[in-house]
């Protein structure tokens, strides 16, 4: 029987639970876990040796029930509550004039707490708007102000590949993606076609990354000479997937190479280099050696006539 179980709320929250009470739940189950001053209910979405391991030995509030057919329904209520507070807190919004813009807005299940999720490119002075949802609504208000990654993961949709949003369904950190990315993999930096629906760089920018640098590590750097046998050339781009160069003459003639190629290119020039090391040590040696003899000799010298003067 699964111990920790890791269970998703409304926008992709997630969180572990303890099974304390060993409930045989399989992923997909709904459930009633401890909240902070009361209850809330979630998905199962993941169990077993993997959620073991990276839950570790923390203590994580408990799972208290499965769901009757009374909180099924509140559940359905809550969801039903949740655009009419929407709508409202929208309309209040405009009414104080405030620059910001809500997003989401989720129900605790017990309905001790409802929080309204909002972005806003500036800090926003929005106590006078919590006074009055607090007024309307009886219960405890939160205002939490998320980024536009943040907005997406919680709203959804589909990506340009035409499948869903990773941040909503597998992703649990945002890591930042920087425009080098882009370079690392030769895309064109075109600001339209590297945005997701977020209107940041995508996430996925970061998948094959490594992937490219490794291949691309085994590669001079564009614009590096390359001599071959046809003459001095440039390398003008790098083939990533056939692991193929393609290199410039002077006279704008180019050329394909593959790694194997321009490896032992390169390795005949560092051949070379280490040759003509070698000879210069050697010819450097010899007169060193020839110099340090002549020396000797004339310092015998030099001593014989002080003896034959003294």
């Amino acid at each position: 029987m699964a111990k920790i179980l890791e269970v998703q709320f409304k926008g992709g929250r997630k969180a572990f639970y303890s099974n304390t009470q060993e409930f045989p739940f399989v992923v997909g189950d709904m459930v009633v876990v401890q909240a902070e001053k009361g209850e809330d209910l979630g998905r199962v979405v993941n169990m077993g040796k993997l959620v073991d391991q990276r839950a570790g030995d923390g203590e994580y509030p408990e799972i208290l029930r499965k769901p009757s057919q009374d909180d099924r329904k509140t559940f359905v209520e809550n969801q039903e509550m949740e655009h009419k507070a929407f709508d409202d807190c929208r309309k209040r919004i405009d009414e104080h004039g405030l620059d910001m813009k809500l997003v989401d807005v989720e129900y605790q299940f017990d309905r001790n707490k409802i929080t309204f999720y909002f972005t806003s490119e500036k800090r926003v002075d929005f106590r006078a708007l919590v006074r009055d949802l607090a007024g309307k609504y009886r219960t405890r208000i939160e205002l939490r102000q998320i980024g536009v990654r943040d907005e997406a993961k919680r709203i959804g949709g589909l990506g340009v590949c035409g499948r869903s949003l990773c941040c909503t369904t597998f992703l649990r950190e945002f890591e930042p993606v920087v425009t080098q990315f882009a370079k690392d993999q030769n895309l064109a930096l075109n600001p339209t076609k590297l945005s997701g629906a977020c209107g940041r760089l995508m996430c996925c920018l970061l998948y094959e990354r490594n992937f490219y640098t490794q291949i691309l590590d085994r590669f001079p750097e564009v614009g590096s000479e390359i001599k071959t046998s046809k003459g001095t050339a440039v390398l003008k781009k790098v083939d990533v997937f056939h692991e193929e160069a393609v290199i410039q003459y002077a006279n704008e003639a180019e050329e394909k190479i593959d790694l194997t190629t321009l490896a032992e290119i390169i390795e005949g020039k560092k051949t070379k280099k280490e040759r003509d090391k070698k000879e210069k040590r050697a010819i450097f040696g010899k007169n060193k050696k020839a110099k340090k003899k002549s020396n000797n000799k004339k310092t015998k010298k030099n001593e014989e006539d002080k003896a034959e003067h003294g």
